[in-house]
């Protein structure tokens, strides 16, 4: 008689689902000790609430990462809007700890989001190791970086953009951050499905079919749901883009930010009432207004940083310092703006999608 396998205790799906897609999403690291990088004494919000002098955040992980990125020479413009994401991180691993340690968040789904907030960043800004997450270096248009999309389909609508003589040099610089806009929303598509695809074949590894089955009706299906609106939307932005491309701006577009168009359109089909969208569409017009500071304020930062470099070249210590002072107001009022465009994107997006989901 052969002997008798026994079936290991299954945990609640959910439970299941997390236990297996936080391995896959994970950075990366080296297991630490006792006091290492990424030991609960460096990273938990008890140790956290100073910072060490000299250190741009609160956890120990992303300093790191912080330092990594300096080490790639990103354009200063790309530097502060890693800063403003990564704050945006830490912010929010700081309030989920926070819950955790009040017993919330039991079935790791909040947690899994901030692993898969973290692997977004790390695509975004060529942090990952992949040779292709770093071609596209800075949001405003110039000779370096106008050829870099990394997509044949995108350089040759770009190409056929700016040769049209459609397009003022104010449009060209619009119509660049709509082409970003597009590939880090394809980076971004790319990092879920692979999230999804390794978790997939983490379940057919250790469950039975009938177990699969029952994953594969209520927790997974979701993922995939949110896998077919982000495809949705990046064929809606190709269109746009061939759409745009080709017959350049007209002058009844309602907003001209390709993160604002996204959310209007979005809110246009959520579960809102008139009133409700109509003051959306407000708040729109307000946070369109700050992005375009923000804008204003990368494009200064480019030239000072362009002027600090032909100073220091020259070697006249009076106008280094003065040159590099001037820099550094820049830089920090950059990372602020930046920060707060972020915060803002963050409750605008969480808004549509709770509307989104009360109408499913």
């Amino acid at each position: 008689m052969a002997p008798r396998r026994e079936r290991v205790p299954t945990l609640p799906r959910l439970q299941l689902l997390v236990l297996l897609l936080l391995p896959l999403m994970l950075v990366p690291q080296p297991i630490a000790g006792h006091g290492g990088k990424y030991s609960r004494e460096k990273n938990e919000p008890e140790m956290a609430a100073k910072r060490e002098s000299g250190e741009e955040f609160r956890m120990e992980k992303l300093n790191q990462l912080w330092e990594k990125a300096k080490r790639l020479h990103l354009s200063p413009v790309r530097l502060a809007e890693l800063h403003s994401d990564l704050k945006i991180q830490e912010r929010d691993e700081l309030n989920w700890k926070k819950l955790k340690v009040e017993g919330l968040d039991k079935d790791g789904e909040k947690e899994a989001k901030l692993i898969h907030n973290l692997n977004v960043i790390l695509a975004r800004y060529g942090l990952d190791g992949r040779k292709d997450a770093q071609m596209v270096h800075s949001n405003a248009l110039n000779e370096d970086t106008q050829d870099e999309l990394g997509d044949p389909r995108l350089e040759k609508l770009w190409h056929k953009a700016k040769t049209s003589g459609k397009f003022s040099s104010e449009e060209l610089d619009k119509l660049w951050r709509e082409f970003l806009h597009y590939k880090e929303k394809i980076q971004e598509y790319n990092v879920l499905l692979d999230t999804l695809s390794r978790a997939e074949e983490g379940y057919e590894n250790l469950l039975s079919p009938s177990d699969m089955a029952h994953i594969k009706s209520d927790t997974l299906i979701s993922k995939h749901s949110e896998l077919k609106d982000r495809l949705r939307s990046i064929n809606q932005g190709l269109d746009r883009l061939r759409k745009v491309s080709h017959q350049g701006y007209g002058s009844t577009t309602e907003f001209e930010e390709p993160r604002v168009i996204d959310l209007w359109d979005l809110a246009q089909s959520a579960n809102f009432t008139e009133k409700e969208l109509e003051s959306f569409r407000e708040e729109l017009k307000h946070f369109e207004a700050k992005i375009e500071k923000h804008n204003h304020y990368q494009k200064q930062l480019e030239i000072s940083h362009q002027k600090l470099k032909h100073v220091e070249s020259i070697g006249d210590p009076e106008h280094i310092s003065r040159n590099k002072e001037k820099y550094v107001l820049l830089e920090e009022k950059t990372k602020e703006l930046g920060y707060k465009v972020k915060k803002h994107l963050q409750d605008l997006s969480s808004r549509v999608s709770r509307a989104r989901h009360n109408e499913l």
